[in-house]
């Protein structure tokens, strides 16, 4: 069997299984070159782009008007490329930090 026969798209290394919709989009030319260099850029395909874009721009705030440190700054991660893979476990990378 192959991934198609489930339905299943990969993306970015892996594989989402939820049921996705198409739609069809209109773009002006410009607008589709600059999704289509970010995309690439990022290394993503144009379709998670503008899923990403679109939850980004309809995120409805926290019960209470209050956002997160972490809704704040998921755009953030990962936005740093050729860092160790273990910076945040390595107790190393923090030797005379702050002094």
């Amino acid at each position: 069997m192959r991934i198609a026969d489930f339905g299943i798209a990969r993306q970015n290394d892996a594989y989402y299984h939820t049921g996705m919709q198409t739609i069809s989009l209109k773009l002006p030319d410009d607008l589709l070159a600059h999704l289509d260099s970010e995309a690439k850029a990022r290394g993503l395909t144009k379709s998670s782009l503008v899923r990403e874009s679109l939850e980004k721009a309809l995120r409805k705030p926290a019960p209470g008007g209050q956002v997160s440190c972490y809704d704040l700054a998921r755009d953030l991660a990962g936005a740093v490329k050729g860092l160790p893979k273990d910076l945040a476990e390595n107790p190393k990378y923090m030797e005379g930090f702050g002094q």
